[in-house]
C-alpha cells in the first residue's frame, strides 16, 4: 500500500519496539485489549467464544461514532444469558479501552444494585492500576484526588521527546450508580446499563415500574449531548415488562437490538440479527461453557419460567404457558412398597392457598401432595371451593382429620396484619396436628418455577380423582388463565417438599 514502510521495516520496528506494537494493537481492537488484558481482571482460564468478537465490534462502532461527535447510530440493547463474558466485556474493558484511545470520554454505568455497580468499576479502576496497563500506557492515570470506585478520573500526562512529563491533561470519568439512585450533575458521553433488574426480584410490578421510569426519566438526562450519547442496555431477559421489553414496545427505530439465546432448539426465533444464527453448534450459544448438560442444570436451577427468559431470551416459555401439561401421569392408586423401595414415602404436605369469598373470586385450595425415595411427586388429593371463612375453616378441619396427624399441614399467610390473624385462626383450629404458617417472597409465576420443572420432565403424578381435569386445566394455561390458586397450592407444597431428606423415610405401604 502506498506510504507504507516496508514489511521487513515493519518487522524490525515490532522486534524492537514490542511494547509498542502491542499498545497499539490494543488501541486499535478493544478484542485484543480483552485478551491482553484478561489476566488482570480473572483468575479464570478465558474462553473466546463467537459472541465476544462480536458484541466488540458493535462497542467500539458506537465509541468511534462518540469520539467523532457524530449523531449516534442507534442506541444498543444486548441481551445474552448470564456467564457469557457479558459484564466483563462492555462494563469493565470497553471505557478503559475507550480511555485508551480517547482519554476525555466519560461514563455513566448503572446496576441494579449499588455493590454491583460498584464491583465492576472497581475492575476497571484496578486493571487502570495494573502493572501491565502502566507498562503499555504510561500517559494514563487516575488522579489522586478523584479515586473512589463509585467516582473516578482519567488523567493524561504530555511527554516531549525527550520522554520528560510537560502537561497532565485531565480526562473523563467513570461515575457508578444504581437503578433509582441519583445522577444530579453528572453527564456521559455514553450510559451503560449492565443488569438494571435483580433477577430475583424482576417479577415485581413495582421494580419493573420503578426501573423503566429511571431510565427514561433521570437516566436519559444525564446525556453529555443527547444527539450523540448511545445508551447501552446489557441484561439477560426476566419479564415481558422489564426494560427491554419497555423499550422494545416504543417501536424506536433508533435501537439496534442483539439478542443471543443460549440455545435454538426452542428459541431460534429470539435471535437478532437473524444472520447470528450461523454461528451456533449444535444449536448452542457456547458449547463449550453453555452445553447441554449445563442448560440442564441450568433449567432445573431457575425453572422453566427463569430458564425461558434468562437463556432463552424469551420471559414466555414456548407455547405460551409454564407447564407441559401432557407430562403429567394419572396413578389409580399410590404406588406399592412391594414394586419398589424407592416408593417409599419420604414426607406428605397439605399446603393451604386461603380465600373468603363465598361463591365468588379466588378459591380456596388444600393441595396434598407426597414426595417419594425416588425423587418422585406424587399429588394425591385437591380440595377446592369457593367458601365463607367460616366454612373454609370447617372444612380445613375436616380435611386435617381426614388425612391423619402425619401429614403436615401449611398454609400461605398474606402480607400485613390481617393474613397474620387469619394463620394464627387456622393454627389454632388445627389444634392437635403439625401445621405452619408459610411467608413465601416473590409472585406465583416465581414460586412455580421449580415445581414446573419437574411436572415438564415427568416427574410429578397425579392420584386419579374427580378433581384431575380442573387442577390439569388451571396448568395449562398458568399464568394466563383467570384462576392460579392450585397452581399456588401445589408450588407451596412442593417447595416444601424438595427439602425433605432421605433420612426421614416412611416405611408405610399405600397399596
Amino acid at each position: 500500500m502506498t506510504g507504507m514502510p516496508p514489511k521487513h521495516t515493519l518487522v524490525r520496528q515490532a522486534i524492537s519496539h514490542p511494547i509498542q506494537v502491542i499498545a497499539e494493537s490494543c488501541r486499535r481492537s478493544l478484542f485484543y485489549f480483552m485478551r491482553t488484558f484478561w489476566d488482570e481482571v480473572s483468575n479464570d482460564t478465558p474462553h473466546w467464544n463467537w459472541h465476544i468478537p462480536y458484541l466488540c465490534a458493535q462497542l467500539m462502532r458506537a465509541a468511534y461514532n462518540v469520539s467523532n461527535h457524530q449523531p449516534k447510530e442507534h442506541d444498543i440493547i444486548i441481551n445474552i444469558p448470564p456467564g457469557t463474558t457479558k459484564s466483563v466485556t462492555c462494563s469493565v474493558m470497553f471505557p478503559v479501552w475507550c480511555w485508551i484511545n480517547w482519554h476525555w470520554m466519560r461514563f455513566i454505568t448503572v446496576s441494579y444494585s449499588g455493590a454491583l455497580s460498584l464491583e465492576l468499576a472497581e475492575y476497571s479502576r484496578d486493571l487502570v492500576r495494573s502493572k501491565r496497563f502502566r507498562e503499555l500506557f504510561p500517559d494514563l492515570t487516575i488522579k489522586q484526588d478523584k479515586d473512589t470506585k463509585s467516582n473516578f478520573r482519567i488523567q493524561k500526562t504530555i511527554y516531549d521527546d525527550k520522554g520528560r512529563a510537560v502537561d497532565v491533561k485531565l480526562g473523563g470519568n467513570r461515575y457508578s450508580t444504581s437503578v433509582g439512585g441519583t445522577l444530579t450533575g453528572f453527564h456521559g458521553h455514553i450510559l451503560l446499563v449492565d443488569d438494571p433488574l435483580d433477577p430475583n426480584r424482576a417479577v415485581s410490578e413495582t421494580e419493573l415500574t420503578s426501573a423503566n421510569r429511571w431510565i427514561d426519566q433521570t437516566l436519559s438526562t444525564r446525556k453529555i449531548d443527547k444527539a450523540v450519547t448511545p445508551t447501552v442496555l446489557i441484561m439477560q431477559r426476566l419479564h415481558q415488562a422489564d426494560p427491554t421489553g419497555h423499550i422494545l414496545d416504543k417501536k424506536k427505530q433508533n435501537v439496534f437490538h442483539i439478542c443471543l439465546p443460549g440455545e435454538i432448539h426452542s428459541y431460534e426465533e429470539r435471535v437478532k440479527p437473524e444472520e447470528l444464527k450461523v454461528h451456533y453448534k449444535d444449536g448452542l450459544l457456547d458449547p463449550v461453557r453453555m452445553s447441554l448438560n449445563v442448560l440442564q442444570d441450568m433449567e432445573a436451577d431457575l425453572g422453566q419460567y427463569g430458564y425461558a427468559g434468562q437463556v432463552g431470551q424469551n420471559p414466555t416459555p414456548p407455547g405460551g404457558a409454564m407447564f407441559k401439561t401432557e407430562h403429567f401421569q394419572t396413578l389409580d392408586a399410590m404406588p406399592s412398597l412391594d414394586e419398589s423401595p424407592d416408593n417409599a414415602v419420604s414426607q406428605i404436605i397439605r399446603y393451604w392457598d386461603k380465600a373468603g369469598s363465598e361463591g365468588k373470586g379466588a378459591h380456596s385450595v388444600g393441595v396434598k401432595m407426597a414426595k417419594l425415595k425416588s425423587g418422585k411427586f406424587v399429588v394425591m388429593d385437591v380440595r377446592r371451593g369457593q367458601w365463607s371463612t367460616e366454612n373454609r375453616e370447617r372444612i380445613i378441619k375436616q380435611t386435617a382429620v381426614a388425612d391423619g396427624t402425619r401429614v403436615i399441614i401449611y398454609q400461605e399467610q398474606e402480607p400485613g396484619s390481617g393474613g397474620k390473624e387469619s394463620a394464627e385462626a387456622t393454627i389454632t383450629n388445627l389444634a392437635g396436628f403439625t401445621c405452619f404458617a408459610d411467608r413465601p417472597t416473590g409472585n406465583k409465576v416465581f414460586r412455580a418455577d421449580p415445581y414446573s420443572v419437574q411436572v415438564n420432565n415427568d416427574n410429578v403424578y397425579l392420584l386419579r380423582g374427580d378433581w384431575n381435569h380442573a387442577f390439569i386445566e388451571e396448568h395449562k394455561y398458568f399464568p394466563f388463565g383467570t384462576y392460579k390458586d392450585q397452581v399456588d397450592a401445589a408450588a407451596g407444597a412442593f417447595n416444601k417438599l424438595r427439602a425433605v431428606r432421605d433420612a426421614n423415610i416412611w416405611s408405610i405401604n399405600f397399596a
